[in-house]
């Protein structure tokens, strides 16, 4: 089971592949559209990318839910 800290590292790695946002700059109270500048059609790649990763299963209308990268990192810990 993945920690906080190891779902956090590895959301950072994703959003730094997928829209070139320095992984430092990925913290917990960042909010995705607001702080890191990822758009809904870069956010459905960040959703892939971290099921893939942590093998979560992130519905649809739960990532609506994702404003920051804490509410994802907390999301991913509760259903790993």
């Amino acid at each position: 089971m993945a920690t906080r800290e190891e779902v956090l590292e590895g959301l950072a790695e994703i959003v730094n592949e997928i829209a070139g946002i320095p992984t430092e700059d990925v913290a917990l109270d960042k909010s995705f559209t607001d702080d890191l500048d990822v758009d809904s059609l870069s956010m459905v790649e960040v959703v892939v990318a971290a099921e893939e990763r942590f093998g979560a299963k992130i519905p649809d209308d739960e990532v609506k839910n994702l404003k920051t990268v804490g509410d994802a990192v907390d999301f991913i810990v509760a259903n790993v």
